[in-house]
């Protein structure tokens, strides 16, 4: 594990220095520039930072942890205590177990609270992240298949519309004004995509400008932010309805997701 670490520190100095790089150019095509950065690790590291972190989770998944020393090789992401081929594609689902609708990090947490007996203030944002990006890796490039059916996830998907259209904030935003109104047009330079053109679907993704791992609730937050709102706190409704909401339209467009975990500006 401690290896891992020091690999991953040492990725993100460099991405540091890649990223300085990249702020002294004027213009660049984002897509073009994320492949040439994302060729740079390949060469100078021989991995990608995102392969690191899903291999640190896959470490955390397996190690025998918490009050109850178990693994989390029991947790059911919806397709059987330990399944996880194909689990990102049809989450955010409702799980008996737990009464409510969840999406993969919060089902990570549940996991390590019920069993590995975790309190919840004890699960560390870093591990939830590590273990996002190596579950996720599972599902790399598949189709999205998230098809709200019973009442629960209905009722989040709609909580997650009415999130997507409601305008807050002193500067009156919202989610559409960008991802609906300028869909397949730029902003900034970064092409804008609507939840049916399959927004959400490069998540977890190493982010090479901020030089760390984005989950979707990470860009979700960060979304928030921009906009002037304050985020919720992780694992919270409002991020597990946006999520449904995003990719059951990207279920729609027929949608999949891309190399998971991705690699972006």
């Amino acid at each position: 594990m401690r290896n891992r670490s020091l690999w991953i520190g040492f990725l993100l100095a460099l991405g540091l220095g890649l990223s300085i790089a990249l702020t002294q150019q004027q213009e660049v095509d984002p897509y073009k520039e994320a492949e040439r950065q994302r060729e740079l690790f390949r060469q100078t590291a021989g991995i990608l930072p995102g392969e690191l972190y899903a291999a640190q989770g896959e470490e955390l998944f397996a190690q025998k942890r918490g009050p109850k020393n178990v693994s989390l090789e029991a947790c059911d992401f919806g397709l059987g205590p330990g399944k996880l081929e194909g689990a990102l594609t049809q989450l955010p689902r409702y799980f008996a177990d737990t009464r409510r609708v969840e999406d993969l990090e919060t089902r990570i947490v549940s996991c390590m609270v019920r069993l590995q007996g975790f309190k919840p203030e004890e699960v560390k944002r870093e591990d939830v992240k590590a273990l996002t990006a190596y579950v996720a890796s599972k599902s790399s490039e598949m189709p999205i298949n998230v098809v709200p059916k019973t009442s629960q996830e209905i009722a989040m998907y709609n909580l997650g519309r009415e999130l997507w259209y409601h305008r807050a904030g002193d500067r009156d935003m919202n989610c559409a004004i960008c991802h609906d109104a300028y869909a397949g047009g730029k902003v900034r330079l970064s092409p804008v995509r609507s939840p049916r053109q399959g927004l959400s679907n490069e998540w977890p993704a190493y982010r090479f400008e901020a030089d760390k791992l984005y989950t979707l609730q990470d860009r979700i937050a960060f979304c928030y932010e921009s906009v002037g709102i304050a985020a919720p706190e992780f694992y919270s409704e409002p991020y597990i309805a946006l999520s449904i909401y995003m990719l059951a339209e990207a279920t729609k467009g027929k949608n999949k997701f891309t190399e998971i975990p991705g690699f972006t500006r």
